[in-house]
């Protein structure tokens, strides 16, 4: 079973945001924050199309040598996992290992090559769940890939009802995925969290998405403010 001990900075790209979170090209143009981005190089892409979005993570307190350093530190052992639990994952439209790891590095660097000018121009902000540095409703739509939900055993369930509910507090729509945890198996905190944001009035559904890699791993969990 794919298994890590702690988070790991590990990047996707703009095309595969849009296939996660099911986004639509009049969903762009809104304010977008990309919470625990990471490496990932949805804001770069995004930025050089002219939309609005930040991207928040705790690595960002770290420059441009140091998340580069981070990444070569854990990438030989992301790969070796994946080459040993080929199984949990689709090869559909990434066809190898080899081919996931190209895929990878591009968008890292991508980031990379983004990320001193994003962030001095503020669209790479150091911030943690469960507590972000953003005004309520600061945005339109927030976006958090591969972190609640996949790291189910480091994070427990306290700590996904109050970074979800933080999410909700600061973007009008929110969009998680995957619900899977690493290994591929269904996280047990996704119905305890859903409940909660049903009981506090929330719009909330699990909503099929065009994207799948860990196998099964084809929703995510869409939250809409209530209505006034």
């Amino acid at each position: 079973m794919f298994t890590l001990d702690a988070v790991v900075p590990w990047g996707r790209s703009f095309d595969e945001y849009c296939a996660m979170f099911d986004l639509s090209e009049r969903e762009l143009d809104v304010r977008l924050l990309d919470c625990g981005g990471g490496p990932a190089s949805f804001t770069a892409e995004a930025s050089q199309r002219g939309k609005s979005v930040v991207s928040c993570d705790p690595i960002y307190q770290y420059d441009v040598h140091q998340i580069q350093s981070r990444i070569e530190a854990t990438y030989d052992a992301i790969m070796e996992q994946t080459r040993r639990n080929m199984n949990e994952f689709v090869w559909r439209h990434v066809r190898s290992v080899d081919e996931l790891g190209t895929l990878r590095l591009k968008a890292m660097r991508r980031f990379l090559d983004d990320y001193p000018a994003g962030r001095k121009q503020g669209r790479y902000v150091t911030a943690e769940l469960p507590s972000l540095p953003f005004a309520d409703r600061a945005f339109d739509l927030a976006l958090g890939s591969h972190l609640l939900f996949l790291y189910t055993d480091q994070l427990d369930e306290p700590f996904h009802r109050a970074a979800v509910l933080e999410l909700c507090r600061v973007a009008d729509d929110v969009r998680i995925f995957p619900l899977l945890a690493l290994g591929a198996t269904p996280s047990p905190h996704v119905g305890p969290v859903v409940s909660e944001l049903r009981r506090r009035g929330f719009d909330v559904s699990i909503d099929n998405v065009p994207y799948e890699f860990q196998r099964g791993g084809n929703q995510m969990l869409h939250i809409r403010r209530p209505a006034a």
